[in-house]
């Protein structure tokens, strides 16, 4: 079985999230972390990002990261959702 087509069915804030990660390889994890956060807060000022969408952005991309970055993901997450 060939994966290296393969993209899951994702709502327009996965394509973005998927986007700054691509854009940010390389990167330092504080700027990466930084970027999203910046790009979530204003989606939560526009109104164009839900709770539900973040919820949803951790949960496609908290597998990948290891238990520190994960607690890190989570309480930015937690902060996004208190907006």
């Amino acid at each position: 079985m060939d994966f290296a087509g393969y993209t899951p069915n994702e709502n327009e804030p996965m394509k973005e999230a998927r986007r700054l990660l691509e854009s940010y390889g390389g990167k330092g994890e504080n700027e990466l972390l930084k970027a999203i956060y910046d790009r979530a807060v204003e989606g939560k000022k526009k109104g164009t990002l839900t709770n539900a969408q973040i919820d949803e952005f951790y949960a496609q991309f908290s597998p990948f990261v290891d238990g520190a970055k994960r607690k890190r993901l989570k309480k930015l997450v937690e902060q996004l959702k208190r907006m």
